[in-house]
């Protein structure tokens, strides 16, 4: 378990992902693995100069898939047996195993933005590996409120695919729901810049925000006294907003602050259309409270 330390587990290795094969354990490292993850074997041997060329190429392309596909090493001088059953005529020969068998191939060395669609092609029969099915599964475990085991399952994820954004933007929400928002903060640092935009992130990005305002809010009862007993004392009213927020009562947070919009838009350099932009990335993109609110902005953005 992960508990509350829960850290993306390790990227494969080298080592994990490009091996050599013998005849001895062909079996094993190539058709019995290719059950769960293609196999690009490679047949070459030591003097053979095009092979010398493809195989760096062919590993770069492999080692850029990061798992989704595995390549093995066959050195045909050692391994003739092997090379003859597979009616390997010339070398470099490339095959590719998936379930059990042989899929795909080539022979002779190809240009690095063919290798890529090789291993990409590749990649792509088996799948995700199942990835959708464990964020789905996580969701839920958060959902329901088991959220050490939601981060330990993000984790797990981000160990296979060290880009996704669905896991990233849980693993950070998984602790907010810990009430842990140091080691969220953490996390969400650490998120690859391709992603750092991207909307799974951007709605954990808006959480945190909304959960460290959570914890500076003042007291509801006084707050809304204040608003009460001056309309237009706009910093109350953007205080008993964030106050609504922090106690759960987002759709009367959202519409404090468009009562604030409509008073003055410009108060405080824009800060209620600001807050409310935050209340609804950090809502799921059909959660309803986030679609009225914005058309409702909208609509005074452009009366």
């Amino acid at each position: 378990m992960f508990g509350n330390d829960a850290k993306p587990a390790a990227s494969p290795t080298a080592a994990d992902l490009v091996f050599d094969v013998t005849e001895a354990n062909f079996m094993a490292e190539v058709v019995d693995k290719s059950m769960t993850v293609p196999v690009i074997v490679d047949f070459w041997a030591p003097w053979c100069g095009p092979c010398r060329q493809l195989g760096p190429a062919l590993e770069a392309a492999v080692t850029e898939a990061k798992g989704k596909v595995v390549m093995a090493k066959v050195n045909v001088d050692e391994n003739q047996m092997i090379a003859g059953q597979m009616r390997v005529q010339s070398i470099p020969t490339v095959y590719a195993f998936w379930q059990g068998q042989a899929v795909d191939g080539f022979q002779g060395a190809l240009p690095a933005s063919e290798l890529k669609k090789f291993v990409e092609k590749l990649a792509a029969m088996a799948g995700d590996g199942g990835l959708a099915d464990a964020i789905a599964a996580a969701e839920e475990m958060l959902s329901e409120g088991a959220a050490v085991d939601a981060a330990e399952t993000f984790a797990a994820i981000l160990g296979e695919d060290p880009d996704s954004a669905e896991a990233y933007g849980g693993l950070i929400r998984a602790h907010l729901a810990l009430n842990d928002l140091d080691q969220a903060e953490t996390f969400l640092a650490g998120v690859p810049a391709k992603i750092a935009t991207s909307a799974p992130v951007e709605a954990a990005r808006a959480q945190l925000a909304l959960a460290k305002q959570a914890q500076k809010a003042g007291p509801l009862d006084t707050l809304k006294a204040a608003v009460e007993a001056d309309p237009a004392d706009h910093q109350a009213r953007f205080d008993y907003a964030q106050a609504l927020h922090a106690a759960g009562q987002v759709e009367e947070a959202v519409e404090q602050l468009l009562e604030l919009f409509r008073r003055d838009r410009e108060w405080n350099d824009g800060a209620a259309k600001t807050q409310l932009f935050t209340i609804f990335d950090a809502l799921k993109p059909n959660d309803p409270i986030a679609a009225k609110g914005r058309r409702r902005l909208s609509s005074m953005i452009f009366a």
